[in-house]
């Protein structure tokens, strides 16, 4: 029967017939003509005449190409995908335009009336890429790399220098190869932020929320951070800019409980992305990490391997402090992704090349601003360029 539902599809419903090809050729042409002509010749003239119109009442629940979960999963990653190529450079470029310059301009010192790279280039340069908040381990490993293509293909000039010290940086900042890192899979998908207070953590949720409904992608948003009342006043406040519901219960209460009743209502009303804050100060790491845990066991009993995601906010003006609390963090929690915040404002952007190597932890997402659309997927080829951009 399921055969005489695509023969009688393919040949009666034309509409029917150009929405699936146009998603999927290979599954209305190919994969009929090939598996389903064999059989057809097997059939006699009779049954098929007498068959052929049974299926015409039920033909309407033909539309499965449209509610099928491919097109629907898949939008998200190629989203991702799209973006990616729409890098908006000058906002970019404007986010790093102090780190950029304060590191350029050091740089020149070192070049500057240098015949060749010898040992003293490669010492100032060191001292260089730990003054701009790169860290002691990230800025040796990129002197030796530096080193040992100097010897090996001599390198000799600053033009030269400059080349091969974008490429090692590019190399050593810490990215998620796999590109299921960009695809949201499961639905809900669950993102649980993290953060100490101060570091825009609130802000930043805002802009995921932005980010994800104009994608039309459904939000909700679970106030979770019960400790403070300006937290949850906060966050309704952006997530009535960004448009999207919020579930939020008194200060004091349970953010387990808060959790779970975001999650349910979110199941209940088939929501696409589901954001959870969290407190931003606990008293020590102990109760940070019994909070988050019970929070992710309770999130589990309704959504399996819920969160699916953890995103740490950082402060990029901090510069090693921001280090310090990646590190206090991901020793707490199984913290998936960072999430890198006010580098329009600071010289200190080159803290984002020594946590995500030190700590092998990829950087997703970077602040551009202060407004609810400056939020910028991570391209570390782009952040390299931008961090070396003269103009």
């Amino acid at each position: 029967m399921n055969f005489f539902k695509k023969l009688f599809s393919y040949g009666k419903k034309g509409k029917e017939k150009q929405i699936i090809s146009k998603d999927d050729d290979s599954f209305d042409l190919n994969e009929t003509n090939q598996e389903d002509k064999p059989e057809l010749e097997n059939k006699k003239t009779k049954r098929q005449l007498k068959q052929q119109p049974e299926p015409a009442p039920e033909v309407e629940p033909e539309p499965k190409p449209e509610p099928e979960p491919g097109p629907q999963s898949n939008k998200p990653a190629s989203f991702f995908k799209r973006l990616f190529k729409k890098t908006d450079k000058k906002k970019l470029n404007k986010s790093l335009e102090k780190s950029s310059k304060s590191f350029l301009d050091k740089l020149k010192t070192v070049v500057l009336g240098k015949s060749k790279v010898d040992a003293a280039v490669l010492d100032d340069l060191e001292e260089i890429l730990i003054t701009s908040d790169v860290g002691v381990k990230t800025t040796l490993k990129i002197i030796d790399a530096i080193e040992e293509r100097v010897q090996n293909q001599k390198y000799t000039n600053a033009q030269e220098l400059e080349l091969i010290l974008k490429e090692e940086i590019q190399n050593i900042i810490f990215d998620e190869k796999d590109s299921s890192f960009f695809e949201i899979t499961e639905k809900p998908h669950v993102i649980m932020v993290v953060g100490v207070n101060g570091v825009g953590k609130t802000t930043s949720i805002g802009k995921l929320a932005k980010f994800f409904s104009s994608q039309g992608l459904s939000v909700l948003i679970g106030a979770a951070d019960t400790f403070r009342a300006a937290a949850i006043e906060q966050l309704e406040m952006w997530a009535e800019r960004a448009n999207v519901e919020i579930v939020k219960q008194k200060m004091g209460s349970d953010p387990a409980s808060v959790a779970f009743d975001t999650l349910n209502s979110a199941l209940n009303k088939k929501y696409d992305v589901v954001i959870i804050d969290t407190a931003g100060r606990l008293h020590n790491k102990i109760n940070l990490m019994t909070e988050l845990s019970k929070i992710g066991r309770v999130m589990n009993k309704l959504v399996e391997k819920a969160p699916h995601e953890i995103i740490l906010v950082l402060d990029g003006s901090t510069g090693q402090n921001a280090f310090e609390q990646a590190k206090q963090f991901s020793e707490s929690t199984k913290v998936s992704s960072l999430m890198v915040t006010k580098l329009d404002g600071t010289a200190k952007g080159g803290v984002v090349i020594g946590i995500s190597d030190q700590l092998s932890i990829p950087v997703k997402y970077i602040g551009t601003g202060e407004k609810i659309n400056d939020l910028e997927l991570f391209n570390k080829k782009e952040f390299v360029e931008s961090f070396f951009n003269k103009n």
